[in-house]
């Protein structure tokens, strides 16, 4: 296999030892194509940098049941925000006792659901919520293990949509109220608090906040000794189209010379970070309309497909499926087919020059590609495939037309 998971051979671009035209020939297009081994090679990754830590990956980046199952063998965790992501890590392998819940809405049928299952840790995010876990709990003889989640107050480099750790953000628990909250607490029989977690964005673009939020909350961690676990989250950053971004070597430095001296057990729950750069979508040109100083590339994937350019500005490297070497360049504007102007998958990057039935691999999409995909314009969501070196297999078919009305009456 090439060092590079996704490269030219022979002509045609690869995923692994995978032909990715000979693929996409017979399973068609739109499809998303995952590699197993950059996952897996990211998260082992992550395990040498953190040799300490408690690994849980965060389903909410990728849910692909067969990915999923191969980052479990792998020793990962799971983080899951949702009844419905702690059924699907099940399902994928996981023993309920390494699923963290997060999220910041739980509902009771969903803490009803995660305390009859017997879930490993619940992220609470109010005082609100510590209350109702407590009542259902006691309800349930159970006694579940809880990490506070603390809002430190520190704003992330990142984008807007994606930092969690501002005083604004809908996220966490100011630092006052969690006192009162341990206080009130300590003597329970129904609910454990035994940690804190602090989680202050995505695509973290410095590791000094992240160190500046986890000494926000050691206050905390050093006046209550039944505290014993920090939780940090993840937001470890991939590069998109080439910017230097921190390593995840450089976050463990800092975050192993900010807890020095402290016996703290410490969770990560890392997501784009170890699906992002596993994952291309694969579409095939449809039309060409020449523009001012270029071409517009109608493609038969979207926003249904891949909405990051649309809800966040994202970037996407676009490759094509055939070597570009000995092509001449166009500027072109990559759009989709669905009914909407922001239906960009990229706004301007040259191409060699476009045609009808050409396939073109938007990159680094194996997080929030997929998993936030709709049925939008009722467009049938496409296959995910994954290849491990020289083998494939559908691990997702394609949405039939019947699907779409499968639910209704």
């Amino acid at each position: 296999m090439n060092d590079s998971i996704f490269h030219y051979h022979n002509g045609s671009l690869y995923a692994e030892d995978v032909d990715l035209m000979t693929l996409t020939d017979e399973v068609g297009t739109p499809c998303y194509v995952y590699s197993q081994g950059r996952a897996v090679g990211n998260l082992k990754r992550l395990q040498t940098a953190f040799p300490d830590a408690e690994i849980h990956y965060s389903l909410k980046a990728n849910a692909n049941l067969a990915l999923v199952r191969a980052l479990i063998d792998a020793g990962a965790g799971l983080d899951a925000v949702s009844g419905g992501e702690i059924y699907k890590g099940v399902q994928a392998g996981a023993l309920p006792g390494d699923i963290v819940f997060a999220g910041v809405g739980k509902t009771e049928q969903e803490l009803r659901y995660a305390l009859d299952m017997g879930v490993g840790w619940f992220n609470v995010e109010s005082g609100h919520e510590l209350a109702r876990l407590a009542r259902l709990a006691q309800q349930m003889h159970k006694r579940p293990r809880v990490c506070l989640r603390i809002n430190p107050d520190v704003q992330a480099d990142t984008h807007q949509y994606i930092s969690t750790g501002h005083a604004a953000a809908k996220f966490g628990i100011p630092l006052g109220e969690a006192r009162d909250l341990l206080e009130k607490h300590a003597e329970s029989d129904s609910v454990a608090v035994e940690g804190i977690h602090t989680h202050i964005g995505s695509q973290l673009g410095a590791v000094d906040q992240t160190a500046e939020a986890i000494k926000t909350v050691l206050p905390l961690l050093d006046e209550y000794s039944d505290l014993k676990t920090l939780n940090i989250g993840g937001g470890f950053p991939v590069s998109y189209t080439g910017e230097v971004v921190p390593s995840v070597e450089e976050f463990a430095s800092t975050i192993r010379s900010v807890l020095a001296g402290r016996d703290l057990h410490l969770i990560i729950e890392p997501g784009r970070y170890v699906v992002a750069d596993a994952g291309a979508l694969i579409v095939e040109v449809q039309y060409i309309k020449h523009a001012s100083g270029g071409v517009i590339v109608v493609t038969d994937g979207g926003m249904t497909e891949l909405i990051r350019p649309a809800l966040y500005g994202a970037t996407h490297e676009v490759m094509t499926l055939h070597d570009p070497s000995s092509s001449e360049f166009v500027k072109s504007l990559v759009v989709g087919p669905v009914c909407e102007s922001a239906d960009i998958l990229r706004a301007e990057v040259v191409l060699p020059a476009p045609q009808p039935g050409d396939r073109l691999a938007i990159m680094d999409v194996g997080a929030y590609g997929a998993v936030m995909g709709s049925n939008y314009n009722a467009r049938p969501r496409p296959p995910e495939i994954l290849v491990n070196t020289d083998d494939w297999r559908v691990t997702r078919r394609r949405e039939r037309y019947e699907d779409l009305i499968a639910l209704e009456e």
